[in-house]
C-alpha cells in the first residue's frame, strides 16, 4: 500500500512531534540560548532559566542540552515534571535517583545528607552536577522552590555542587516569586521567540532535507501561508506541513499550494500567533500524560513508573 512517505520519496516523518534529536534544528536563537545555558552549567552559576510558549521548542533544547553536555565532564540528568501534585520530598528523591544515589532514603535529612555526600563524589571526581528541569512550570508550591533554594546552597568553596536548568512556559517567572531568595539566584534568563517566515521557511526545508526529500514540494506562498497559520511556533508548523503532506499525496498533487494550507490552517483552527500554539498543544498532547486538575489525587509510585518508561525510550 503507497503511503504519503513513498509518494514524497521520503524516508520517514519529516513532521513528527516527537522529540527526534535528528531533526534538531540549530535556529539562530537556539544557537544562542543552548550557547548561553552551556555557559551557566560550565561555570556552575546555579539556576538557569529558559521559557517559551507552547510548542516553541524547549523539550527539543533540553534534550539536545542533555546530549551536549560531555559524560566526561557532567554527571547530568533530563527530569521531566508531569504533575503540578508533586512534593517537594518526592522531587529531592527522583533527584538524588537521577544523580546515582543508590536507595534514596524516605527521611529527609538522611535524604539530604545522601544527596550532598553524592555530590561531593561528582565534585571529587572532577565532574560537575547538572539536572535539567522540563515542564518546570508545574512546580507551584513554595515548598517546591525553597527546596531548590536548599539545594543551590551545597557548595565548596570554589563552587556550587550542583546547577539546574528549568525549562517552562513564561508562567514559570510567577512560581518563582514564591521564593523571593530563589528569584534572586537565576543566573541566566533566555526566552524563545516564534520563528520569523524566513525561519520557518528554513526550518522546513531543514526537516524535509534531512528525511530525504529529493524536491521541495511546497511552493514559496504556501510556506508563508504555513508561517501565517502557524505563528512560527514549531510544534504547529509540523502539525500544518504534516496535514499538507497527507492531503497533497490523497490528491496526487507533487505540489502543495497556498490555498491547501489555508484549508488546513483553518479546519485546525489554526488563526496564528498563540492561539496556534494552544491549537498545536491541543492537537498533539501525548496521550500518556496524567490529568492535571486541582481536586486529583495522585499516585506518586505512579508517577515513578511513568517516568521510568520513558527512560527506557
Amino acid at each position: 500500500m503507497t503511503t504519503y512517505l513513498d509518494f514524497f520519496e521520503l524516508t520517514q516523518e519529516p513532521f513528527s512531534n516527537a522529540p527526534v534529536s535528528r531533526f534538531y534544528y540549530n535556529s539562530a536563537q537556539h544557537s544562542q540560548a543552548l550557547t548561553r545555558l552551556m555557559h551557566a552549567v560550565g561555570y556552575m552559576k546555579g539556576l538557569s532559566i529558559l521559557v517559551g510558549d507552547i510548542g516553541a521548542g524547549k523539550t527539543t533544547l533540553a534534550r539536545r542540552m542533555l546530549d551536549s553536555l560531555p559524560e566526561s565532564e557532567y554527571e547530568a540528568a533530563l527530569l521531566v515534571i508531569i504533575h503540578s501534585g508533586i512534593t517537594a520530598q518526592w522531587l529531592l528523591r527522583r533527584i538524588a535517583l537521577q544523580l546515582g544515589v543508590e536507595n534514596p532514603a524516605q527521611e529527609k535529612l538522611a535524604l539530604l545528607s545522601q544527596l550532598y555526600q553524592r555530590l561531593l563524589q561528582i565534585y571529587e571526581s572532577g565532574k560537575k552536577a547538572v539536572v535539567l528541569i522540563d515542564e518546570a512550570q508545574m512546580l507551584e508550591t513554595r515548598e517546591i522552590m525553597e527546596e531548590f533554594r536548599g539545594l543551590l546552597n551545597l557548595e565548596v568553596p570554589e563552587r556550587k555542587l550542583i546547577s539546574f536548568v528549568f525549562f517552562g512556559l513564561p508562567e514559570i517567572e510567577k512560581n518563582l516569586k514564591l521564593d523571593p531568595p530563589l528569584a534572586q539566584r537565576v543566573a541566566l534568563r533566555y526566552k524563545l521567540e516564534p520563528f520569523t517566515a524566513e525561519s520557518t521557511e528554513a526550518y522546513v526545508k531543514h526537516r524535509l532535507r534531512l528525511a530525504g526529500c529529493p524536491r521541495m514540494p511546497f511552493t514559496p506562498e504556501a510556506l508563508l501561508a504555513v508561517h501565517e497559520h502557524s505563528g512560527g511556533t514549531p510544534r504547529v508548523i509540523n502539525t500544518l506541513c504534516d496535514n499538507a503532506l497527507f492531503e497533497a499525496f490523497l490528491a496526487r498533487s507533487e505540489t502543495i499550494s497556498a490555498e491547501l494550507v489555508h484549508r488546513i490552517g483553518t479546519n485546525l483552527g489554526l488563526q496564528g500567533g498563540s492561539a496556534a500554539a494552544q491549537a498545536g498543544e491541543r492537537a498533539s498532547a501525548p496521550a500518556t500524560s496524567l490529568p492535571r486538575t486541582a481536586n486529583t489525587k495522585i499516585d506518586l509510585a505512579e508517577i515513578d513508573r511513568y517516568l521510568e518508561g520513558l527512560g527506557k525510550l
